[in-house]
């Protein structure tokens, strides 16, 4: 269907109303929305009463309700150094492992996952952590120190190389 004076002048009081390619598309008819926007850009129509915005509902999930209660100091629990230098982990009492859902998992919380995913008792850790993703427990398993690499002899060194030869 090709473009008349009536198609033409339709096009133009859409476009300055406001309306989309897509919602004019449907308006005039036997024409696609790239076809629209090209005969807008031949045209030079360019201002528009007010850009145009899909209405689109955004779901948000309800936050939980936060308990009230009075601020305290977590509990700690005292734990031997295990090296001089290194600080003694600090574990909250107040907080077991596998506390938090997906949902409920927040910043500063540790996302050590629990269980199996596929299961409806899949949990995270959800402590409270200082920095990065875990708490400390979990952030020695996820973080192990590089391991030293063995000095390799030279007869080792051309054993392995045979492979190659």
């Amino acid at each position: 269907m090709g473009w008349t004076d009536e198609r033409v002048e339709l096009l133009k009081r859409l476009w300055q109303e406001g309306l989309s390619a897509s919602q004019i598309a449907k308006q005039l008819g036997g024409v696609t929305r790239n076809a629209v926007i090209g005969k807008v850009h031949r045209l030079g129509l360019s201002g528009r009463a007010t850009p145009s915005k899909p209405a689109r509902t955004v779901f948000k999930a309800p936050r939980p309700a936060r308990p009230v209660s009075a601020p305290s100091l977590p509990r700690r629990l005292a734990e031997p150094a295990a090296h001089a230098m290194q600080p003694a982990p600090v574990r909250y009492v107040d907080e077991p492992p596998g506390t938090a859902t997906v949902l409920t998992l927040g910043a500063h919380m540790c996302k050590w996952p629990i269980g199996d995913p596929a299961l409806e008792s899949f949990t995270f850790c959800g402590r409270r952590t200082d920095e990065g993703p875990y708490c400390h427990e979990h952030a020695q398993v996820a973080y192990q120190p590089a391991q030293a690499k063995k000095k390799t002899s030279a007869a080792e060194l051309a054993r392995s190389l045979r492979r190659y030869l």
